[in-house]
């Protein structure tokens, strides 16, 4: 927490005002690793998934989280996503971290139909205490649409701790390139836009990693 004092005063700050949300959506340029994702059998989303939360807990500052008005820093992340069900309605995913890539697509597949098979919201995600909440990242993907701007929902006006992330449908980009609108919501007196910069860079790397190695290890949230 040593790196949170140094901001305390802005945290302060931000916290103080009626709503403290940053707010950001962006063009993010990515490597196309659709080919790679075919050729290994693995599915796009779940591969996105898995850099853009391996990349939360490596820029440091979205590992803050407010509880009962302090500051406290997570360890561990909880995969969770949205879903549609067969009435088209919202639900929530949840399953268990894996450090394998294979086998975090495969519990996030896993999750995904049976999320998407409930008509009620899923229970896991119902039982959830305030600080089991805190373990996650709000996940959102909107593959239909190429959209500029998303208000994502907080609990609170003046309590957006949980990061929310978004994006929407991939576009080719010359060069193996592909580019998506992405969106990152958090609280301001935990992270500036310079970090949200850090993890538009680390999403990247995560990727080529993947697509180097085949690999998701090395990191034990």
């Amino acid at each position: 927490m040593k790196k949170f004092e140094q901001r305390r005063d802005r945290f302060a700050m931000f916290d103080g005002m009626d709503s403290p949300a940053l707010n950001l959506t962006f063009t993010l340029e990515l490597p196309d690793f659709r080919p790679w994702c075919k050729a290994q059998g693995l599915a796009p989303f779940h591969v996105l998934l898995c850099a853009v939360l391996r990349s939360t807990l490596k820029v440091e500052n979205f590992r803050y989280r407010v509880l009962d008005g302090e500051v406290l820093r997570i360890d561990r992340l909880r995969p969770s996503f949205t879903v549609t069900n067969a009435n088209n309605d919202v639900n929530f995913a949840q399953f268990a971290w894996s450090d394998d890539l294979r086998e975090f697509v495969a519990r996030g597949q896993a999750a995904r139909a049976e999320a998407s098979a409930m008509t009620a919201l899923n229970p896991v995600y119902k039982a959830m205490t305030p600080r089991e909440c805190r373990d996650q990242v709000f996940i959102t993907c909107i593959p239909w649409l190429d959209f500029t701007s998303i208000q994502h929902p907080t609990a609170a006006l003046d309590n957006p701790d949980i990061p929310s992330i978004g994006w929407g449908k991939f576009r080719d980009a010359p060069g193996g390139r592909l580019l998506l609108p992405f969106s990152v919501q958090a609280h301001h007196g935990l992270v500036d836009g310079f970090h949200i910069h850090q993890l538009a860079q680390q999403i990247e790397a995560e990727l080529t990693e993947f697509m180097g190695t085949g690999t998701c290890q090395g990191l034990r949230p």
